[in-house]
């Protein structure tokens, strides 16, 4: 017997998959897997099949088409194919975890294809569905293109192959962010991109806080983000999220600091919120000149902060930025803005500065004309 893939398009209709399957019964054909994936030309049934040794592929193409088959694709298959479709995925994304350079690698594995090709240009037409040409944005800029000679790609399969992208953007971007800081009083915090896992060290972050230092940060109330909201700062749709944790970064490692960068539009807003213990050694500092450096590699004309006007410390680690900044007064909140095109390069900080500004959350008005409108201050 030999393993075979055959994949063809058959009418959503009743009955006619049994038609298909009847028909490679008559020729020996054992069904051992099969996949649908739903197009709008029709069902495309992807299966693996143990066949005789001496059928040939064109006496299988005849056997999906005498079954009302069409756009019929046979190639030989290896012993793996036997693998389901979810322990595939499973072990690439565990592949992914440990090498999340290996995306194109991946990729090729998951689909067959024959070439991937990234490129820093964003993909003008996401999804290349009916074609052999498919091309996925990737988080992290840029584009991946995949080709294949045959079959053509189905919605299903970009569906996968773009999580795949996710995922390993999400990987390297928490591998790229986790650094270790040394203080100038010696302390040591380890810095990684947050996740929506985050949530529970987060909110413990907040009850560790005194009500002033979060009312600092949300400029009303000593406010209390629900969960939901949390997830939502934790992973924006736009910008990041930094995370300091006491020690060396292990999941048992509380989080003594938080920083927010939201983007909308072509300015970010930034948000600080240091524990109190924490305050004062240099963190606050450490953590915004990063959030300036993903600011600028993405592109942004300026960072906003909204402060409290007797937040005297944080004021005085904005002027240690050695950056211009503009500062607009409405009533107790001054709106700072950091133009970031030119920016000097400047690395980490030694010097100190209290860490908790006034800032956005998740959707809301109240900023003034030209500055990014806060998402929303939790009252």
């Amino acid at each position: 017997m030999a393993l075979w893939r055959i994949r063809a398009t058959v009418d959503d209709r009743p009955g006619y998959l049994s038609v298909l399957t009847a028909s490679l019964a008559l020729r020996g054909v054992n069904i051992l897997s099969v996949q649908v994936h739903t197009t709008e030309a029709g069902a495309v049934d992807d299966f693996l099949v143990d066949a005789p040794e001496q059928v040939t592929e064109a006496e299988l193409r005849a056997a999906v088409e005498r079954g009302r088959g069409r756009d019929c694709w046979v190639a030989r298959s290896e012993a793996r194919g036997l693998a389901d479709e979810p322990t595939r995925v499973l072990g690439l994304a565990g592949r992914l975890a440990r090498d999340p350079e290996a995306t194109g690698a991946a990729l090729r594995t998951l689909l067959g294809a024959d070439t991937v090709t990234w490129r820093p240009t964003p993909a003008t037409a996401p999804g290349g569905v009916g074609g052999t040409t498919m091309a996925l944005a990737d988080p992290a800029g840029g584009a991946y293109e995949l080709c294949r000679r045959e079959p053509s790609f189905t919605p299903a399969e970009y569906a996968r192959a773009q999580a795949v992208v996710e995922l390993a953007a999400m990987l390297a971007r928490r591998d790229t962010e986790r650094v270790t800081l040394v203080l100038p009083d010696g302390g040591e915090v380890s810095v990684r991109a947050a996740t929506t896992e985050d949530v529970p060290g987060v909110r413990e972050l907040h009850a560790a806080c005194s009500p002033r230092s979060r009312q600092r940060r949300y400029l009303s109330g000593a406010a209390d983000p629900a969960p939901a909201r949390l997830r939502r700062l934790l992973e924006p749709v736009r910008g990041v999220t930094l995370l300091a944790t006491a020690g060396s970064g292990g999941a048992a490692e509380p989080v003594v600091a938080m920083a927010n960068l939201l983007g909308e539009g072509d300015e970010a807003e930034a948000a600080l919120l240091v524990r109190d213990d924490w305050q004062r050694r240099g963190l606050g500092s450490a953590l915004l000149r990063r959030l300036l450096g993903h600011a600028d590699r993405a592109g942004y004309a300026a960072v906003v902060l909204h402060v409290q006007a007797e937040n005297t410390p944080m004021l005085r680690t904005l002027r240690r930025l050695d950056r211009p900044v503009a500062l607009e007064r409405d009533g107790a909140v001054l709106t700072a803005t950091l133009p970031l095109v030119p920016a000097p390069s400047t690395g980490e900080p030694a010097c100190g500065g209290d860490a908790v500004t006034g800032a956005p959350a998740v959707a809301g008005s109240g900023a003034r004309a030209g500055a990014v409108v806060p998402a929303q201050r939790p009252g």
